[in-house]
């Protein structure tokens, strides 16, 4: 089963869509018994990092995604479901993310000629050493400087460069995708992002949790 985690955020649907164009029927669920028992988790997200953690806690989930990224599930998070995975946003101070993974969620700087919230296609520079599978799971088969589709504000600056799979340039280097064992996370909208976006998500689909 593939689980999308419902916390009532925005792209729920349009995620789904994706997926199904993929031949999967996903579910739309804030079970824990079902998130904990697929077979990949996506959780996705627009909008505030305060108010998606405040449902979050609402729903009961807090405590379930830290258990399914602990888990050899494949999990993803996508934008907001990225930034969500770190400790905090400058977007609402004081208010505390998953701290699953690590690094700073950052308001992405005023630069003249650039509009903020960063809306529109940018493409990707790949960021590991060489190596067998050097630039990460999610782009395999994906070359270098393929273009995916952003709407945000703000942006992850991790703290560990190993985690980072993918930058791009926007008023400032950002981190655009990461992979630290089972999870995986894009600031970008693979669903959104046509061809390039849908084999990125098959990739995701592609890796079983026997693998971790």
């Amino acid at each position: 089963m593939l689980a999308i985690i419902d916390y009532d955020a925005g792209n729920l649907r349009s995620v789904a869509k994706a997926l199904e164009k993929l031949g999967e029927t996903p579910v739309i669920t804030r079970n824990p018994a079902e998130i904990l028992s697929a077979d990949h988790i996506i959780l996705p997200g627009v909008g505030s990092f305060g108010d998606a953690m405040n449902r979050l806690h609402q729903y009961g989930l807090v405590d379930v995604i830290r258990k399914a990224s602990a888990s050899h599930i494949p999990f993803l998070g996508i934008c907001l479901g990225l930034q969500l995975l770190f400790a905090s946003s400058e977007e609402t101070p004081g208010v505390e993310g998953l701290g699953i993974c690590s690094g700073k969620i950052l308001r992405i700087p005023d630069t003249e000629g650039l509009k903020i919230p960063h809306m529109g296609w940018n493409s990707l520079s790949y960021h590991r050493e060489p190596g067998e599978n050097p630039h990460g799971r999610l782009f395999a088969g994906i070359p270098e400087d393929s273009y995916v589709y952003f709407v945000h504000s703000y942006y992850l600056k991790a703290d560990d460069p190993v985690i980072v799979t993918a930058t791009t340039e926007y008023g400032t280097h950002i981190h655009a995708s990461i992979e630290q064992g089972n999870v995986f996370g894009c600031q970008f909208h693979p669903e959104k992002s046509s061809s390039t976006g849908l084999a990125i998500l098959k990739n995701f689909l592609s890796i079983r949790k026997e693998e971790f």
